[in-house]
Parts: structure tokens; C-alpha cells; sequence
């Protein structure tokens, strides 16, 4: 199963954080894959070829050989299973629930600022009103958090995308592995899911 090709299908604006935390899991992992888009605002995830392998109809959404899974925090963990020669999750059970509290966290709350800063604001730069108090709340709660989760001095794991190194041509390459072992996981899952917090969710119900 594990040499059968691989599959990754997102918007085409390439404006989903769900469908971003995917690629980089892939592409941390060394894993040659192809990837086909949505034009979600002309409905194609709903059309017949696509409602047959996404169950949500959304994106993203992996396809392995004959075997097609969506949502993203889904598709991160069968990946870390199928191949776990390079890690992206956290191998000690209380740290990897940890990560998982954060994805799931994320996807759940801080609905004020995901209402007000869609995925435009954060890859296109597109301008809004200022933040409502509410939303302020929320983007003050996530930014406590992240400071929260790396005190005491932890840094970000080499493969998160701010530390990612540029190859030939300026591709992002995955760091080393032996370095990347003592990393702290955590962290780089959150740098790969703060933008679903900051402009994401109700702007685009059709990635998760």
C-alpha cells in the first residue's frame, strides 16, 4: 500500500491552511505526489467524480492507490502511520494528544477572528475593517497560547514553514531528519495551523 502513488487535491487558489498542513506533511516526509485543484466557488467538489472520493466534500482530500481520505488532521495522521520513517506528530502519547488538542482547537474556536480575516487576508493581502473587540479577544487568546506552548525557551521544529531552507531554485527542501528527531513537533503544528485561525473556517466551508 505505501508504494501505491499519491494524490493531493486542493483549491485552486491554494488558499487553504487545512490543505497547506498536507503538502508540508508530504513534503516533509520525502513523498513524491501530484496535486489537482478545485475551483471551489464553481462547486466542482460537488460534482459526481469528486463527491465519489470525498465523503465531506471538501478539501483537501489524499488519494493512495484506490483509498481516499479528507480532512486534513485525518489525512496528516494516516500519513504518519503509513510512513513512519520521518515523524511529523510527536512520538510520546501525552505530546502527540497534545498536538492533537491544538489541531482540533483550532478548528473549534476563535470564531470571531475566522469570521473577519478569511484566507485572502493571509495569502493575498487583502484588506479589512480593524477587528471587532470580539475578534480581538480571540486573536489575543490565540496568540497566549502560542506563547504558552513555547516557553520556557523551546523554538520551533527545523521542519516548520517559517525555518523551512530553500533548495535549487529556491524549492523548500525538508530539513535534516537526524535534526529534525529532537524537535519540538509541537510547535510546527502550530505554525502550520495558525493561519486556519486567522483566516479560514466560515469564509471557506468547503476545506477542513
Amino acid at each position: 500500500m505505501s508504494n501505491h502513488p499519491l494524490r493531493l487535491y486542493v483549491d485552486t487558489q491554494f488558499t487553504s491552511p487545512y490543505a497547506m498542513s498536507v503538502f508540508v506533511t508530504l513534503r516533509e516526509k520525502g513523498l513524491p505526489f501530484e496535486v489537482r485543484t478545485l475551483d471551489l466557488n464553481a462547486l466542482e467538489n460537488q460534482s459526481k467524480n469528486y463527491t465519489g472520493l470525498s465523503l465531506t466534500q471538501r478539501v483537501p482530500t489524499l488519494e493512495h492507490g484506490d483509498f481516499a481520505l479528507s480532512e486534513s488532521s485525518a489525512i496528516t495522521e494516516y500519513l504518519d502511520e503509513v510512513f513512519p520513517q520521518v515523524p511529523v506528530y510527536p512520538q510520546a502519547a501525552q505530546q502527540r494528544a497534545r498536538a492533537r488538542q491544538v489541531q482540533a482547537w483550532l478548528r473549534s474556536d476563535l470564531l470571531p477572528i475566522r469570521q473577519e480575516r478569511s484566507t485572502l487576508a493571509v495569502f493575498y493581502g487583502v484588506q479589512y475593517a480593524p477587528l471587532s473587540p470580539a475578534a480581538q479577544l480571540a486573536a489575543h487568546k490565540l496568540l497566549d497560547a502560542a506563547q504558552l506552548l513555547l516557553a520556557g525557551g523551546a523554538r520551533l521544529p527545523v521542519w516548520a514553514v517559517v525555518n523551512r531552507r530553500r533548495g535549487p531554485g529556491g524549492d523548500a527542501q525538508p530539513a535534516d531528519p537526524q535534526r529534525r528527531s529532537g524537535a519540538h513537533v509541537l510547535g510546527g503544528i502550530c505554525t502550520t495551523c495558525v493561519a486556519a485561525a486567522i483566516g479560514s473556517g466560515v469564509g471557506q466551508p468547503a476545506t477542513a
